[in-house]
């Protein structure tokens, strides 16, 4: 039986969409298109919210920080997956492979709980909102996000020791288009019952708490804007509450079926389709939900935009 360690002096092969060779060429336009929106919008957020004084608020940190997160996830995963899919070869170092599934899981767990963050942010600022400033100050703001990016590390590192010590037994095929955690589990030639029981614990604390602490947030938030009389605030707590929801579901949809279920119950290529889906839709959709529907951000870039303007008259 080959060990981690013998197998680990051989390249990995991204078997991606191979099987599906008259998608693949639509599958990478589609990849580009929408990894340039990711960077675009995404990029186009943190600049804003760092540019314009009156963004320089608990929502719009927390926003600039997942922006941020979804720039680093997809460029995590993208490049080398257009890579393959442009190339002849779909290969992937094993020190490449390694990175980029401990990236995937760190960002994405960091996100779950950032997406909580943001959670309570939204009912803090609708449900106290005359103690708003006083209960999110930049302090525990800056501490809640250190906490979701250290609860990411330390979930990344724990699930990607107890993976890559799986024995491989030559096995280098990785069916799916990059090295994610159920495609490398799934490569494995034992059942290991202890990673199983680590992941689902780890998915309870990283995607069922947080989700039931959105839920109940959002519980309360809904009573809250019952009785709300002003149509204009009404509008207004719609308007910023549906982004995140709206956000918060893609996300967290897609990625627990993929992670609470038994690896060994979900067919391969449908899970390659809904991986497609977290890993490349939704971060690009996300700034366009949060501009499209947000007044603060498109007055902010028209603010922007006006000053460069008057500036290159000057």
């Amino acid at each position: 039986m080959e060990t981690s360690n013998e197998s680990s002096r051989t390249d990995f092969i991204l078997l991606g969409f191979s099987d599906q060779p008259q998608l693949e060429s639509i599958i990478s336009v589609f990849v580009f298109i929408f990894y340039i929106v990711t960077l675009v919008g995404n990029t186009t957020i943190i600049l804003v919210s760092y540019l314009d004084t009156q963004l320089h608020t608990p929502m719009y940190f927390f926003l600039s920080n997942l922006s941020f997160l979804d720039l680093c996830y997809t460029t995590s995963i993208i490049p080398q997956m257009l890579v393959n899919l442009w190339g002849p070869k779909k290969s992937i170092t094993y020190g490449g492979c390694v990175l980029q599934f401990f990236f995937a899981l760190d960002l994405g767990a960091t996100e779950c709980l950032l997406l909580a963050v943001m959670a309570y942010d939204r009912y803090a600022a609708v449900c106290q909102p005359l103690h708003y400033t006083v209960i999110m100050h930049p302090e525990l703001c800056q501490k809640m996000v250190l906490t979701s990016w250290l609860g990411g590390l330390g979930s990344a590192l724990i699930v990607c020791s107890l993976t890559l010590k799986l024995p491989r037994c030559g096995n280098r095929k990785v069916d799916n288009f990059f090295c994610e955690m159920p495609a490398l589990i799934k490569m494995a030639c034992v059942y290991s019952r202890v990673i199983e029981i680590v992941v689902f614990a780890l998915g309870v604390v990283f995607l069922l708490a947080p989700l039931s602490l959105i839920l109940i947030s959002y519980g309360v938030i809904t009573q809250a804007v019952m009785r709300i009389k002003s149509a204009g605030r009404w509008r207004k707590v719609l308007n910023t509450c549906g982004s995140h929801l709206t956000v918060v579901t893609l996300f967290y949809g897609t990625i627990i079926y993929m992670y609470m279920k038994p690896q060994n119950t979900t067919s391969q290529e449908q899970g390659k389709f809904f991986t497609l889906f977290y890993t490349i839709v939704t971060p690009s959709l996300n700034p366009l939900i949060y501009t499209l529907r947000n007044k603060d951000v498109k007055s902010a870039v028209k603010r922007i935009l006006v000053i460069d303007k008057c500036s290159a008259k000057a």
